[in-house]
This record gives structure tokens, sequence and C-alpha cells, in this order.
């Protein structure tokens, strides 16, 4: 062997400040240790390709690779030393120079040409190089003579010598998930093999052909399974995944390869419908009949009578257990174009698995009517919508049904919308869903965004189709998701409430909203494909969503079991303090009121809302001293000056309010606008003063009245300018001192939106004494609590807007633009509800100054900042932790005078029927959970019973070894579950 060569430029370092980074051309170097003379440590520089060459070189030399980043070379950094040599010899028959290499074989091998061809005798998918003198180059092992020979492991067929050209084809291309290659193929010759069996063949060999009759192209098992699991989990379209595997063959000219993309279109379809078939026993069970559905695979913890649940389950569980809980939704992401061609459409298992078999549905949607009914609820997009037509599209969407506990989709029951949600299509999906393995089932859950509307006549609808209907005795209790609840009128919530539907236990009604966005990534790829490969796909995509489910479902169901048991420890203390806490009699009663809504359902649900009668606003009060006065003969004078005051003072708050608004630096216009409505303001003030005279007996009264003042905790909001320069923004009150006069210090007060005005209210003790006001105090007073009234109702509703305007707008908005008109809008209402509490602080002062006792003061409590906050309660009432709430008080002020206790009472009693709900809910969940976990167990059991039935009816010893495989799968599955699952299991034999 060749010595090692010391590099021309090698040199010593020391051991802490190597310098072999220097060397350029990107060569890579060596360092081996050696000691200076003074007996110092350091390395010496060795070329590496020189020391690579020897296998001799001393053993304690510590051999350290270290790439050198070219400084004039675009070989990338890092490359390995076999890049800059290769064996002499080569390492099998060590006789003939070594010029091929292999980048898929472990190990750095080096043969010659005929040693690399037998080396790969069964590798035929490795991709090889050759030198050429100056770099490796990519090579195909057909160039180097391989033939790949089918029917004898490898080897060449003995009874090759008696064929013609039609036993061998030079130019095979095969796709393998390495990459795409192209092989010289001699086919087995024996005595019994046809032409006509090429295809056979290259099944046995791990190759799919892509035609039968005289295949050119097959892909190996290994890039079909991989290309379905790439499809499945990272949403991979064909296209995709064949560029990635032209790439991978050959990254810079890609294009010089042959084109299959189209047969891997074909042949993917194929290779998934014969192992969903396989895998759902009909490779065993050759008579098993194709009905709806066979194909697919449910959820496991559903109950389905004759699969999970155990002998004479009528007897043992009541119908609120043994439910179907379904759930409903659309999704116009799955949209389908138009066929150009639509004869030539071939399916493959249409209507077995999740979509509806294409004929029967085609008949009814063209016999069933359109409805044209409008939303009666709000102005829900899904009716209104309904009968729009997009003329480029088939399909405008798809709507489909899952089980609303686990998120498993309903075999036969996805379906095509035309135009928009229609109910007959939805009425379909339903139908189907409701049907599948329900027999003896006596109620049906069914949870839709649209609920209030669907089912309002949706047996007359299933009646007048021809070939739908529901099952027998079958009971249907519709219900809203509690997300989309709030959207509804507040009369929907508790007819359509999940939290007030017996058996329901705690479940959100939303999951399918969930499932659709995986779904949404591939419907770009689904939407010009044709009708059967587009079905085919949402099919295989579903059933992989419901095996997902599946495969984590035992640790689904733990997680929920703590959870339900937490929720019970949370709900249960609140429901007993209320229970000790309340009268016994009462009690009583509404637990009877509970327990008959329970069963009836329907308007007996409303006494989970406030009964309770709205309070009386300012023109009722109004209305009301006029008739007193009409009765005792009085005028009508005063009454219309108060309300004319109380009128004056909201103008004033107004102006006010646009002052502080204005920028920093208002404009002409602005401040020419703001000088107009003083003129108007001023005029009326003066006519109000002139018409007090005669009620105040000809005193300077205005001497009497004290100045306005805002609350500035409730004006923040209004010192920033709607503009969009954020310069021209108000910080402070600069706009104020901008607008009023600087040269006098009483222009705050002459400005006629701060000028006092004389009434009852605003003067003092001594005045209203000396002019003896007692009447007119009487009729301000009354005339303040309706205006306290009025502004409370207004409080209330604009604080819901708020809370809805956060819910839809902000956390659903998907653009800087959609955004921000959001926040704009969310500004107005602020700005509402600041002007609402200042007009109620206004009446509240006044009512405090006209000497109201305290038992209307009790009742017109002063606003706080923190009592704005739980607004989201109201338009929320459904959602979870509200077993300890407490509404601000302004939600719970009571209408007339004096029925303070009937407020309380009816206050408690929706309480207590609230607290009830949540906890019997949550007790329902716990319940139900742990009868899931022993359906999940049954549902195991079963289907390795069938795996083990088709073991023994088969003859073929690899049907007997797949039926054995699928056997042990569920054995293991169940045994999963009943070990994780253990006591809290609930077995019912």
């Amino acid at each position: 062997m060749v010595q090692p060569k010391t590099s021309k430029k090698a040199r010593l370092t020391t051991l802490h400040k190597p310098r072999g980074a220097t060397r350029g051309s990107g060569s890579m170097i060596v360092f081996t240790p050696t000691t200076t003379r003074r007996g110092k440590k350091a390395y010496k520089e060795v070329d590496a390709t020189s020391y690579y060459q020897s296998s001799d070189e001393e053993e304690h030399t510590l051999r350290r690779k270290v790439p050198i980043v070219p400084t004039h070379s675009t070989q990338a950094p890092g490359m390995p030393a076999s890049e800059c040599f290769h064996h002499s010899k080569c390492t099998s028959c060590h006789q003939a120079d070594a010029s091929i290499r292999c980048l898929s074989c472990f190990g750095n091998h080096s043969w010659c040409g005929p040693c690399a061809v037998d080396a790969h005798s069964s590798l035929p998918f490795h991709q090889v190089q050759q030198w050429n003198g100056r770099f490796y180059e990519g090579i195909a092992l057909k160039e180097l003579g391989f033939s790949l020979n089918l029917g004898h492991n490898g080897k060449v067929c003995p009874a090759s010598g008696n064929g013609g050209a039609e036993w061998s084809s030079d130019q095979f291309v095969i796709v393998d998930s390495a990459g795409i290659f192209t092989h010289s193929v001699k086919w087995c010759g024996c005595n019994g093999a046809l032409v006509e069996n090429k295809h056979l063949q290259l099944l046995q060999c791990g190759l799919f052909p892509a035609s039968i009759t005289k295949p050119q192209t097959a892909f190996t098992f290994r890039v079909l399974d991989e290309f379905l699991v790439d499809a499945l989990e990272c949403k991979t379209s064909a296209s995709s995944f064949y560029m990635k595997l032209k790439r991978l063959t050959n990254n810079a000219f890609p294009d010089s390869l042959p084109d299959r993309y189209r047969e891997l279109m074909r042949v993917s379809r194929m290779w998934r419908d014969l192992c969903n078939r396989k895998r759902a026993g009909f490779g065993h069970d050759t008579n098993m009949g194709l009905n709806t559905g066979a194909l697919a695979l449910f959820c496991p913890a559903c109950p389905q009578p004759g699969i999970n649940l155990p002998d004479k389950w009528e007897e043992k569980y009541n119908d609120d257990v043994i439910a179907l809980r379904y759930v409903v939704d659309g999704n116009f992401t799955a949209q389908h174009m138009k066929m150009k061609k639509p004869e030539e459409d071939v399916s493959l298992a249409d209507g077995l698995a999740y979509m509806v078999e294409n004929e029967p549905y085609q008949a009814h949607i063209s016999s069933a009517l359109d409805s044209k009914e409008r939303s009666t609820c709000q102005n829900h997009r899904a009716v209104n919508d309904a009968n729009i037509v997009k003329s480029n599209l088939r399909a405008t969407g798809i709507g489909a049904t899952a089980c609303a506990r686990h998120g498993c989709f309903v075999p036969h029951s996805v379906v095509d919308f035309y135009k928009g949600e229609q109910q007959k299509n939805m009425d379909y999906s339903i139908c189907q869903a409701v049907s599948y393995h329900s027999t003896g089932v006596q109620k049906a859950l069914v949870i839709y965004d649209i609920a209030c509307q669907w089912y309002t006549n949706f047996r007359k609808r299933v009646e007048s189709y021809n070939g739908l209907s529901l099952p027998k005795d079958l009971e249907i209790i519709p219900a809203i998701g509690k997300f989309h609840l709030s959207a509804h009128k507040p009369s929907c919530f508790p007819q359509y409430s999940l939290m007030f539907i017996k058996g329901a236990g705690h479940i959100d009604g939303e999951v399918l909203e969930t499932l659709w966005s995986s779904f949404n990534k591939i419907s770009p790829s689904a939407r010009s494909m044709s009708l059967s490969h587009r079905q085919e796909l949402y099919d295989d995509h579903m059933r992989d969503s419901n095996w997902k489910k599946l495969v984590g479902l035992v640790k689904a169901l733990l997680k929920k079991y703590k959870t339900a048991l937490n929720g019970i420890k949370m709900t249960e203390g609140p429901y007993q303090d209320l229970c000790t806490s309340l009268d016994l009699d009462q009690l009583e009663c509404w637990m009877k009121d509970a327990e008959k809504a329970d069963i009836e359902r329907g308007e007996e649900l409303d006494l989970y809302s406030l009964q309770i009668n709205k309070a009386p606003t300012l023109l009722e009060m109004r209305l009301n001293i006029m008739g007193e006065k009409a009765s005792l003969s009085m005028g009508q004078g005063s009454l219309s000056w108060l309300v004319e005051g109380i009128s004056i003072e909201d103008a004033q708050d107004a102006l006010r309010a646009e002052i502080r608004g204005l920028p920093s630096n208002p404009t002409v216009l602005q401040k020419m606008a703001i000088a107009e409505k003083r003129q108007h303001l001023s005029a009326k003030i003066t006519k109000f003063h002139q018409s007090a005279f005669p009620f105040l007996a000809g005193m300077d009264y205005v001497e009497m009245a004290s100045l306005a003042n805002d609350d500035s905790e409730f004006c923040l909001e209004e010192n920033r300018a709607d503009s969009e320069d954020e310069n021209q923004q108000n910080s402070g009150y600069g706009a104020e001192e901008e607008i009023y006069s600087e040269d006098d210090s009483e222009a705050v007060e002459e400005c006629p939106e701060n000028h006092p005005l004389v009434m009852p209210s605003s003067m003092e003790v001594s005045f209203k004494s000396e002019l003896g006001l007692r009447s007119l105090i009487k009729e301000e007073l009354q005339l303040r609590i309706g205006q306290a009234n009025d502004c409370l109702e207004q409080l209330r509703t604009h604080l819901g807007q708020k809370a809805i305007l956060y819910r839809m707008n902000i956390r659903s908005s998907t653009s800087v633009r959609t955004d921000t008109r959001s926040k704009q809008e969310i500004h107005r209402t602020t700005l509402k509800i600041n002007r609402d509490i200042r007009s109620y602080h206004r009446a509240r002062k006044a009512l405090k100054s006209l000497g109201a006792n305290q038992d209307v003061l009790q009742k017109y409590q002063d606003i706080q900042q923190a009592d704005l906050r739980l607004s989201k309660d109201i338009t929320e009432e459904n959602r979870f932790g509200q077993s300890s709430d407490v509404l601000p008080w302004f939600w719970r002020i009571e209408g007339h005078s004096g029925q303070s206790d009937m407020w309380n009472i009816e206050f408690l009693r929706v309480s207590w029927l609230k607290a009830r709900a949540r906890y019997t809910r949550w007790k329902e969940e716990l319940e139900m959970v742990r009868h899931e976990m022993f359906w999940i167990t049954l549902w195991f059991k079963h289907q390795e019973e069938e795996w083990e039935k088709r073991s023994k009816n088969s003859q073929e010893p690899g049907h007997v070894a797949y039926a054995e495989k699928q056997k042990d799968l569920w054995q293991r599955f169940r045994q999963k579950a009943e070990n994780t699952f253990g006591k809290e299991m609930l077995v019912t034999m």
C-alpha cells in the first residue's frame, strides 16, 4: 500500500487555536497529534486525500474531518470525502478498477460494473453513480447491464431462451418512493405462464401495473402506501407528490424523466379502493353484499345495537342513554366544478363509504321542492342564501353529519349542495344518518346551526319526499351549538340550548367546525377532479379522520372522565348551596316545573328565562302624570316644561361630547358646525327659561341653578378623534381649549352646553321651600325615575351589542380592513354606553336633590366601571363556568315599584334552574363516559370476533394470515381499553 504523503502546505498549529480553516478550494483536511520541540502538544495538518488512501495509519491517530468553506469553488461545504477520492479496486472482486458507487446502500462501497449489477440483483431501486474521471455522475442500472427478472427471486428464468420479444421489455418504467426508474424487465416464461398474465407477475413482485393488457409502467406497493399516507396526513396532491419523486431522481433536469402523473392518479384510486375493501373484509367474504356505507369506519363509542351493546340492552338502558347524538353542518369550501365529459367518469365506490350514493340522491333533489322561506329568527345566511346559484359550479359545497360526542363522520350521510344550504339537502343527510345502525333507538339529538328554522316543518317535508323516511317511533330533539346560539334571538336560548336538554351531557355541538379545517386543505385539489374521484377522495379523508379518532379514543375518554369529575365538583357546591337557602315549598314547585319542561320541552322551556315586567320608561311616566292631572283637572304646562328641560340636558351632553371628540386643531368647518349648534341650543335654553317664569314666581331663577358636570371616567373614549391621522387625534381636552375662548375666564360657563338649567332638581333646598314647589318636585321625581329606567334599558342593550361585536367581528376578523371597521363600530357603541351612563348619573343626581327616599336610591345605585365587564354573561347564557356568577345590579333591576320581592324570587328561580341544569348535565356526562368506556370494548371485541370467523372460514394461507393479523390488532385495542379504564368503566351485562 502507498504510504500517506504529507501535504506540502501542512503546518503545525496549537491545540487551542487550529488555523486549518484558511485553506481554499473546499478540500478536506485532517489534524494528527504531534509534539513540538518544546514539548507542547500540537496538530499537524495532513491532506485528507492522501491520508485516507492508507489503512495502515497508526491507530492512535486522531482523525478529525474539518470541512473547509470554499473560497473559489461552487462545491458545497461539508462535502463527504468520497467526493474527493474513490477506491482504486472493486470492494467485491478486488481485481477490477472500482468506478461505481451507490447512494442508497449503507457504507462506503465501490464496485466495478458487473459486481455493482450483481450486488443490486434484489435492489433495483437504488441510485448508483459512476466515476467519469472527474466526478461521480448518475447512471441507471440498466446501462450497466442490469435486468429485472420476474418470477424467480431476481434470478434469470430457466425458460427464458424459449421466449421472444414479448417476454422482455427494454423501457419499463417503475415508480418507487426512492425515485423514477427505467429498467429492462424480463418476464417469467415457465410452463403455464401467459402473455396475458404479465400484470399478475408484477403484482406477485410487489409492483402494481398501470394497465392490464400490455403494462409498460408499474408502481411499487411502497410508493402507493407512501402517497396514501402523504395525501391523508400532509394533504399532498398527486401532482406535488410526483414532482417530489422527479426531483429526488434528477433535481436539475426533472423534465427528462418520463411523466406518469396520470397513471399515478388512476393507480392510486384503485390501490385505495382495494385497501379499503381488504380492511372491510371483502377479500374474505366474497359474497358480502355492497350495502351503503359498507366500506366506512364509524365511532366505536356511540351506541350501535347489534354491534357494541349487550344483549337485551332495551331493558338495561333508558332512552336518554341510548340516544343518537349527531351534529350537522355545511362546508362551502368543498366546491366542485362542472365536468367537461361526465359520461367518461368511472366510479369505484359510489355510496359505499361516507358520501351518499349519487343516483338516489339526484332523484331526491329533482323531486323535492325548493324552500322559499326567509329566516324568522335572525338574519341567518344559511337560510336566506339557500337558493343562490353559481353557474360555474356543479356543487357549491358539502353537508355532513357526525357524532356530536366524538366527531366521527356518519357513513352514507355526506351530501353535495347545488345552490345554498337548502333544507332538502340536509334532510337527506339527517335521514340517512339516523337510519344507520339505529334499530330500536327511540331518541335522536340533532344539533344544527339553524335548528329553529330547520325543524319547524321537518317531518312534513320528510313525508312529502319520495324514498325518504325516518325510523319508526324515533323522537328527534333539535338543538343549536353553543357558539352559534349567541347569534339567535333570545327566545331560542331556552328552547335550543344544550344546557337545558335532558340526556345531552356536556357537549358544545361544534365538533364539525374543527373537522372542516383539514378538509379545506384538500378542497382546491378536489375542486377540479371528476365526480367519482372527488367522492373517493373525501371518503378516504373522512375514513382517515374517523380512524385517528378511533386510535385516540381511549385517551380521549379518560380525559373526558376526569373533566366530568371536575365539572361535578365545580357545579355541585353552588347548586346545593342554593337548595339549602331556598324555601322548600318553592323548591318543590320549581322542581316539578323543571321535570315537566324536561319531558314536554317546547314552550315549557321558557321557564329558564326571566319572567318579569319591564320598568316604566320616561314616556310612560309622562303619560301616567298626564292621566293623573287630567283626572284632577290640572294643567299640563309644568309637565311639558320639565320634559323639555330633560331634553335640553341631553342636547347639552351631546354637544359637550362632540366637542371632546374634535381633534386638537379643529378645522374651520368644524368650528362653524359647533357655533351653529351652540346658537340653536342657546335659543332653546332662552325659551326654556322664559317658560319657567310662571312656575318660579318671578324670582331670579338663573342664579339658583347649579352648573352641569360630567363624570370624566365616562368621557375618556370621546377624547379620541375619529381621524385616521393619529397626529391630529386629541389625547386630552385640547379641542375644548381651542373651541372655548381664552379671553374670558368664564367662557366655559357662558357656553350654552355648560349653561345651568333651572329646574327643581338644580335648586338649593332653601329655594325649593321658599317657592313651594312640592307638586313640581313630585312631577320631576317621577320623570327622573322614568329617565333612569330608559338609560338602564339602553345601557343593557348597548352592552349586549358590544359583547356580540367582540364575539362575532373581532374574533372572526380575517383582515386588517375588517378588523379596523369592527373596532370603529365597537368604539361607536362604547360612546353610546358612556352617554347612557352620563344621562343615568344626571337622573340619579336629580333624584338625590329632589329628596327621593332611601328605597329609590337603593334601587338606582351608582354605576362603576367594573359593572360594565360582565355583558358576555347575557349573550352567552349556556357557557361553562357560571356556577358562581353574580350579575351587576342593573341587570337585576325590577320593574314597577313594590315588586322587589317578586324580582328576587324570580331571579333566584332562574339561578336555581340554571345551576340545576349545569349540575345535571355534568352528572349525565360522567355516566355517559363510563358507559362509552364499556361500549368501546364491546366494539373492539365485535371486530375481533368478526375476523376470527373470517380466519376460520378462509382456505388460502394469505387470507388466514391477514385475518389473524386483524384479529390481533383489535384484540390489542380491546386489551388497552380494558387496562386503561379499569374500575371507571361501567359494565352492564
